[in-house]
Parts: C-alpha cells; structure tokens; sequence
C-alpha cells in the first residue's frame, strides 16, 4: 500500500480498476508502473497484492535470519521511498470520479500506462473488490 486513504467518504463505494497481471512483477516492473500510474488524475489510492517476502526467513535452516531476497528494496515512487514487501500481482487502485466519462477516460489512461511498462500482459476490470465501510469482523 501506497500510503493511506486522505479523505473519508462516508461510506460510498467509488469505483475500482484492478489490474492483475500475467506475471508476478519485479521491483523494477512494480516502481515503473507505480511512476507510470502517478501523474493520473482521479487516483485516490493505489493497493498492491502479491507473493509475500518476508523480512526474515520463516523456515527452514535459516529459520530467523534476515531474508537476502533480491526483489525485497526500497523503491521510488512519485519523489518518495516505499518498501516493497511483495512480489506484485495485482493492483487495485481505487478512483475518485464523479460519472462514467471520468470513469472511463481514467480507465483508458490505467489501461495505457499498464501497456507501457508490463510486459508480460495483464487483465483490467473495474468494480469494487476492497471493503468501504465497516463490517461486522471489524468490531471483534
């Protein structure tokens, strides 16, 4: 996650773009699409999934030690450092848009910049895929 949502909206649930990619991401991959997606207008914010890398190993001999993984880094994203703890997957990145041609001009330009730095292919749907109020299981 990039960084926490600024603004609460009281419970509307404003639409979703989740693009899943063919490909688990590099840390490279990830911070040029994420650079790629920032300039994008209407973006409230981005959630990343994927294969966790744990900071130290779970298992195994080496049960404890620090994990000397190669796509654990910190990287660069609009100016600022953000530590990628994830093989990347997907994105879900939730958007501020008030009717469907700022729906769909925001999607086109999602679309585009995902073209531009995946190169292994990804699929992109829109809906809403994260919770917007609180639920039950959040009051245990």
């Amino acid at each position: 996650m990039l960084s926490e949502p600024t603004v609460e909206y009281a419970g509307i649930p404003l639409p979703e773009v989740e693009v899943f990619s063919n490909a688990m991401l590099s840390a490279e991959t990830t911070e040029k699409v994420l650079n790629a997606l920032e300039p994008i207008k209407n973006i409230r914010q981005i959630n990343m999934t994927g294969e966790g890398i744990p900071r130290n190993l779970n298992s195994g001999p080496g049960k404890g030690l620090p994990n000397n993984h190669s796509e654990r880094k910190v990287i660069m994203v609009g100016g600022r450092e953000v530590e990628l703890r994830y093989l990347v997957g997907a994105f879900y990145i939730e958007l501020d848009v008030e009717n469907e041609e700022m729906l769909d001009e925001a999607v086109e330009k999602i679309r585009s910049s995902c073209e531009a730095t995946m190169p292994h292919g990804f699929s992109l749907s829109v809906g809403r895929y994260s919770k917007y109020r609180k639920t039950l299981r959040d009051y245990r």
